[in-house]
């Protein structure tokens, strides 16, 4: 896996505004916000996109998702936000490197398109 933009946030090479972090995983505001509140959530592991992951990343995965239940509380969200993964180009994923979005404070439409 190539060095991307993340990898640079998880060095601390580059600044960003980091909300939660721990051993494995890193929360930190999106840049190009779509809604009130988008904050992407990261492995520190290194892993492209979902489809890379092994039997070995459960755990990690689940964390994650975890991470993103409290990042939700701390930012006043809990009671109503979107989690989001794009898989590969085709649907999205700008940077390969797997991450969550979180994003909540306005309604979000369905199908989100």
């Amino acid at each position: 896996m190539s060095d991307t933009i993340f990898t640079k946030i998880i060095n601390k090479e580059i600044p960003a505004d980091i909300v939660y972090e721990d051993d494995s995983s890193l929360a930190f505001r999106d840049v190009n916000p779509q809604a009130p509140v988008h904050i992407l959530i990261i492995p520190k592991k290194p892993m492209e996109q979902l489809n890379d992951a092994e039997v070995s990343d459960q755990e990690l995965l689940g964390h994650l998702i975890f991470v993103a239940h409290k990042v939700a509380e701390k930012e006043g969200v809990a009671d109503g936000y979107r989690l989001v993964l794009n898989n590969g180009v085709g649907a999205g994923q700008l940077v390969m490197h797997v991450h969550f979005h979180l994003m909540a404070g306005r309604s979000l439409k369905w199908p989100p398109g």
